[in-house]
């Protein structure tokens, strides 16, 4: 699921580092060449790689434990989305906000508290017996790492000299970051046998000694001289998506033309809108709309929510039904899913020279067609009781490897061709509609699984997932048209 925690801070960048990131290439080479890594240079780095490594670990330790939490705080499968969308929503409303409040604030400030705040809401989460506060507390981590993750990128980049030194540093970062992801589904699958609760614990002492390091260790900076937040746009953002994510989930239950439904509706539409018309007229917006006039940024968002919303989407319900419907436990559906982990995390650092050489529209493409191809594989070999070895396991190779391709290739085309004052907000732009389109998908998909609930025929039916799995492969092959059409344009022959 949040894969997207892997690599996204790699590329996020805010727009006060622009400068730092961006010198002049004799002072940077100067600088490069003179830096030496000191061990409190390697103490810095290992306090951002923990962090990440952090996020990585909560996510999928907390997606393996979906259906014990929800056995023991009664939860129904519409509630279990509200902790994961209530952290995605969480991370991507303020995202944006995130990277402009270490400019005002300062990016150690910040970076600490946000980490602390992690740590009291992973602690909370442990400890609550009521499913609302539960979710409530996943949706303040999602607060917390929209203020870690780009404050995070900023003190790297402002850390270590560009070239050499930087490129060693981000290196190491991303491999953490997919490497917390992958061993969250080990550690969350044996955790989860002991109870659910440990995977929100055991994070909470490995943030503190995070904390008291990063304190000891992460150098002091100084605020920007000015400058000013869009919390109207930070508001209205985060609340239209969420009030739209609710209304996708409650309507089949209450009725479409409900009235409690259709105010939602309208509330969710005045508050996007207020945004849109927010962003057109305060000095210092979270988005600059006239970014969204350039096609290929355009097809850039549009293709991380085919990638999240159909991955997020899907594991989550093969978590569900592998240890529901199944009866498996824990660690042997983690290590079910763990194939497409491993690739996302070992692919992932191969796929930069891949860029080089074939151009991100071709990668893109490749990636929304193993997707698909993935999807639609399951659908036609899964039936009503999908063979692991014949049916989920190739389906799981065929997702990491589209993962795999993607992400890096979907990040690099939101930023190609953007000013460097600019990097950041596209940067950020395409990880917020990832993580608000996921969550919009997941909705509609967890609506659809909830109302075929009771279709099935016996204890080891896959049935009421059909719905749920006929969605994303729609979602997939949007994105597959999406990239295809334009690159068929590219190579059209041209008639004399």
């Amino acid at each position: 699921m949040r894969v997207h925690v892997i690599s996204s801070v790699v590329t996020i960048t805010d727009t006060s580092t622009a400068s730092a990131v961006h010198s002049p290439p004799a002072a940077a080479h100067d600088a490069a060449a003179e830096q030496k890594w000191t061990p409190r240079l390697w103490g810095v780095l290992a306090v951002l790689c923990a962090v990440l490594f952090l996020d990585g670990l909560d996510v999928s330790m907390v997606g393996v434990a979906l259906p014990s939490i929800g056995t023991e705080l009664g939860l129904s499968t519409t509630s279990l989305q509200w902790i994961v969308n209530g952290y995605v929503l969480g991370y991507g409303g303020l995202l944006l906000l995130g990277g402009r409040t270490a400019d005002l604030l300062g990016r150690r400030r910040v970076f600490l508290i946000a980490l602390a705040v992690f740590a009291i809401a992973s602690l909370v989460g442990g400890l609550v017996d009521d499913g609302a506060l539960l979710i409530v507390t996943r949706f303040v981590k999602g607060l917390a790492a929209a203020f870690t993750a780009p404050t995070a990128m900023s003190i790297l980049t402002t850390t270590f000299h560009e070239g050499p030194a930087r490129n060693r540093a981000l290196s190491v970062f991303s491999v953490f970051g997919a490497s917390g992801y992958s061993s969250g589904l080990i550690l969350g699958g044996l955790l989860t046998s002991f109870g659910w609760r440990w995977t929100f614990l055991t994070p909470v002492p490995l943030a503190i000694l995070a904390l008291v390091a990063g304190i000891a260790l992460i150098p002091k900076d100084r605020p920007a001289a000015g400058g000013g937040h869009d919390l109207v746009g930070a508001a209205t953002l985060t609340g239209g998506m969420l009030l739209a994510v609710y209304t996708v989930v409650s309507a089949p239950e209450r009725g479409w033309l409900d009235p409690l439904t259709l105010g939602s509706v309208v509330v969710a539409v005045l508050l996007l809108a207020a945004f849109v018309i927010t962003e057109n007229k305060v000095a210092h917006p979270l988005i600059r709309l006239g970014i969204l006039r350039i096609g290929t940024i355009v097809r850039a968002n549009l293709s991380i929510v085919a990638l999240f919303g159909s991955y997020l989407s899907f594991q989550f319900m093969m978590t569900l039904y592998l240890q529901e419907v199944l009866g498996w436990s824990p660690l042997k559906m983690a290590l079910a899913l763990l194939p497409a982990g491993l690739l996302v995390a070992g692919g992932s650092p191969f796929v930069g020279r891949l860029i080089d050489r074939y151009g991100t529209p071709r990668l893109i493409l490749t990636s929304m067609t193993s997707l698909t191809l993935g999807y639609a594989w399951f659908l036609a070999t899964a039936g009503n009781a999908p063979h692991y070895a014949f049916t989920i396991l190739p389906t799981m190779l065929l997702l990491g490897g589209g993962f795999a391709f993607g992400f890096s290739s979907i990040m690099a085309q939101a930023t190609d061709g953007i000013d460097d004052d600019e990097q950041g907000l596209a940067s950020g732009l395409v990880q917020t509609s990832g993580q608000v389109g996921a969550a919009l998908v997941l909705a509609g998909v967890t609506a659809l699984v909830a109302g075929g609930s009771h279709t099935g025929t016996g204890a080891a039916d896959f049935g009421q997932y059909h719905p749920g799995v006929n969605l994303v492969t729609g979602v997939a092959v949007v994105g597959l048209a999406l990239n295809f059409i334009p690159l068929m344009r590219r190579y059209r022959p041209k008639h004399v």
